[in-house]
C-alpha cells in the first residue's frame, strides 16, 4: 500500500520576495550601466536606480509577511524569504551608507582648498560647453564655515617648485587620476596665474563633477588651490573632499617619481 506524502504549501509572499529581489538587482545593474556609459542622462539613471530601491522596500515587506505566515501556519518558504532579504540588503547597503553620511556631514557640494577666494572656473566656450553650460555659484558664508568645520584638512598645496615645473606636475597628476581636461593655461600673463579645468567622474555611476586647479607661482615655490563641485544634488556625501585629498596624494606620488 502506497503511503501518501502531502507537501506543505509554499508561502507565495516568500517566493515573490526572492523573485522581486533578483529583479531589483537587475534594474539597479541596468541603471548603473546606462548611466555610466552615458546612454541616458543622470536624472533618468537616478530615477531607474530609485525604482530598484523602492522594489527592495517591497521585498522587505513581503519577506516580513512571509515570515509571519510561516510562523503562524507552518508553510514552507522561509529560505526564499531569507534569500530575498539578503539580496535586498546587498543592494540597499550603499544607499544606507549614503544616508548615514548625510547625517554625519554638512550639506555641501562645492569644496575648495581656498575658502576665502575659491578658484574660478574657466568661462571659455569650450569649458562652458563641457560643463553643460553650468557655472558654479558663489558659496555662502555658512557653507564656507561648514566646510572649515567638516574638512579642516582640505588646505592649499605648496610645492617647492617653480611655476612651470609645478604646472607640468599637476598635468601629470590630473592625467593619472583619469580626469578629462577641458581647459588649461600655464602660469603667465599679468596675474601670473595658471589653471587647469577638468571633469572627474564618480566611481560607480560615473556622474560628472567639475574640477578647477589654480596654479599660483610665488617666490621659490608654487601654491595650488583645488575646487571640486558636484553637478547633481545638494549633498556630495564627502566625495569632493575625498577627491581633493586623492589629488594631493597623486601629486605627492608624481613628485616622488621625479
Amino acid at each position: 500500500m502506497r503511503r501518501m506524502i502531502v507537501e506543505e504549501p509554499v508561502s507565495q509572499a516568500a517566493v515573490w520576495s526572492l523573485r522581486l529581489s533578483v529583479f531589483a538587482l537587475a534594474v539597479a545593474a541596468v541603471a548603473v550601466v546606462v548611466t555610466r556609459f552615458r546612454l541616458v542622462d543622470v536624472p533618468a539613471g537616478l530615477a531607474v536606480f530609485g525604482s530598484a530601491i523602492l522594489i527592495d522596500c517591497l521585498v522587505l515587506l513581503l519577506a516580513g509577511t512571509a515570515a509571519a505566515i510561516v510562523w503562524r501556519t507552518g508553510r514552507r518558504g522561509l529560505s526564499y524569504a531569507l534569500g530575498g532579504v539578503v539580496l535586498a540588503l546587498a543592494l540597499l547597503a550603499f544607499p544606507g551608507y549614503l544616508a548615514i553620511q548625510s547625517l554625519r556631514l554638512p550639506v555641501l557640494n562645492d569644496i575648495s582648498t581656498d575658502i576665502a577666494d575659491p578658484p574660478q572656473f574657466s568661462l571659455s566656450r569650450i569649458a562652458t560647453e563641457a560643463r553643460g553650460g553650468r557655472n558654479p555659484r558663489a558659496r555662502t558664508t555658512a557653507e564656507r564655515q561648514a566646510q572649515r568645520a567638516a574638512y579642516p584638512g582640505v588646505q592649499p598645496i605648496l610645492l617647492e617648485l617653480e611655476g612651470d615645473e609645478a604646472y607640468q606636475l599637476v598635468l601629470k597628476a590630473v592625467q593619472a587620476l583619469g580626469w578629462k581636461i577641458i581647459d588649461q593655461s600655464p602660469p603667465g600673463g599679468r596675474a601670473g596665474l595658471g589653471h587647469i579645468d577638468a571633469v572627474a567622474r564618480t566611481l560607480i555611476m560615473a556622474f560628472p563633477d567639475d574640477v578647477t586647479i589654480r596654479v599660483q607661482p610665488l617666490a621659490g615655490q608654487t601654491k595650488l588651490d583645488v575646487r571640486s563641485v558636484s553637478r547633481y544634488g545638494r549633498n556630495d556625501f564627502g566625495v569632493n573632499a575625498r577627491r581633493v585629498e586623492r589629488f594631493a596624494e597623486e601629486l605627492q606620488t608624481q613628485l616622488d617619481a621625479k
